[in-house]
């Protein structure tokens, strides 16, 4: 049986989704089930999204899955992806940060202690998160 992976990180701009998307292919096209929320439980609305769908399902959905991949790009990581890390982190799920970053040259010590000691391993391209993932399977 295949494992499951969420994809976390934000997914505001249709860059940040185009991004996710990348790292969704990969997953897929290494054996893996994905879930990556915009594309399954859509974009947040305010006009017409009740205030607490998406969160109960990132509730199920991480509650679910086997492995979390964080996107820990920028100087302020996206609030939403680090709730989503801390969560992970509770349910005893691996967590895989991806730093692509460059102003980030350090990734242990730029990173906010509570995050770098989440993540089980933070990979530094898609082909070391490719390689990563293969020991996973």
């Amino acid at each position: 049986m295949s494992k499951t992976i969420y994809i976390a990180g934000a997914l505001f701009t249709p860059g940040q989704r185009s991004y996710l998307e990348k790292i969704d292919n990969l997953c897929t096209s290494s054996g893996f089930k994905t879930y990556l929320p915009h594309r399954d439980a859509g974009l947040f609305d305010r006009k017409t999204t009740p205030p607490d769908f998406f969160f109960n399902k990132d509730l199920e959905e991480i509650g679910k899955c086997d492995i979390v991949i964080a996107v820990l790009n920028g100087l302020e990581i996206d609030s939403g992806t680090m709730w989503e890390v801390g969560y992970a982190y509770s349910k005893s799920k691996i967590i895989i940060g991806l730093i692509e970053d460059t102003r980030i040259f350090n990734k242990t010590q730029q990173l906010n202690p509570m995050i770098s000691g989440s993540v089980k391993k933070i990979c530094s391209n898609l082909d070391e998160l490719k390689a990563t993932l293969s020991s996973f399977k």
